[in-house]
């Protein structure tokens, strides 16, 4: 199993879990020809999508995905607030309730975003083992046992938020919101260290801030504080996802 990034910004965010038989696409976030291309053209592998949220950069192309005819499946509150066309619709997922999607089997769990019903997902897969994957919550609110992969956002750091506002070059109301919202450096690496990681192959850090990160300083500090691969999600990375590192 590979994971492909395909986006993971305030601009669109797609990640597809992918082997020979079979495709799982994170976000509705970029165009679907985007995610055509990245699986050459192969959509009939593709199981389901996930979203987490209404936001157009979670969601905005979701319904190019339903005309593709690929299931989707996110929150009651998601997909009332997410404006759908045409005939097909999506699925509701349940926080807590287990569902399977050809060789992923997947729990949703309540998030905490500015959002309707904000959901992350623990996927599991004979391949992978033990996926989390979250983000858009200010803080974690669930804990994992056994995770082999983890999807994880690093949004901001408090110190480059503060420093960005007292220049002048983002609006002081955009603090509150953000820290009621997004999951910063450090309650990341708290939440990192709160479950159990030690059979984690690959941590990612997604959804980084366009100025309110550093990026080689975020890979370098969740690395030496969990000891574990770490890398930051771009458009282009691709990695071997699998539950063991060969």
């Amino acid at each position: 199993m590979v994971l492909k990034v395909l986006g993971s910004s305030s601009h669109g965010n797609s990640y597809i879990l992918e082997n020979d038989r079979e495709a799982l696409l994170l976000e509705a976030g970029v165009r679907f020809a985007s995610v055509k291309q990245a699986l050459d053209y192969n959509i009939t592998k593709v199981v389901g999508c996930l979203i987490t949220h209404e936001h157009k950069d979670h969601a905005g192309y979701i319904n190019e995905v339903l005309k593709a005819t690929v299931p989707v499946y996110a929150s009651a509150g998601t997909i009332e607030n997410t404006p759908i066309e045409g005939p097909r619709r999506a699925n509701v997922c349940k926080a807590g309730t287990l569902f399977t999607l050809g060789g992923f089997r997947i729990i949703p769990f309540g998030t905490k975003h500015d959002s309707a019903e904000p959901l992350g997902f623990f996927i599991n897969h004979e391949e992978t083992g033990n996926i989390l994957f979250a983000t858009d919550t200010y803080y974690l609110p669930c804990k994992f046992a056994g995770l082999n992969n983890v999807l994880i956002e690093c949004n901001y750091r408090l110190d480059l938020l503060d420093a960005n506002i007292a220049a002048g070059r983002i609006p002081a109301v955009v603090r509150n919101r953000t820290l009621k919202s997004h999951l910063s450096y450090d309650h990341c690496v708290q939440a990192l260290q709160a479950n159990d990681i030690k059979g984690v192959n690959n941590i990612v850090l997604i959804h980084l801030s366009d100025g309110n990160s550093n990026a080689e300083q975020f890979r370098a500090g969740v690395r030496a504080a969990t000891g574990k691969t770490v890398h930051i999600a771009e458009a282009g990375l691709i990695i071997n996802f699998d539950k063991t590192p060969f």
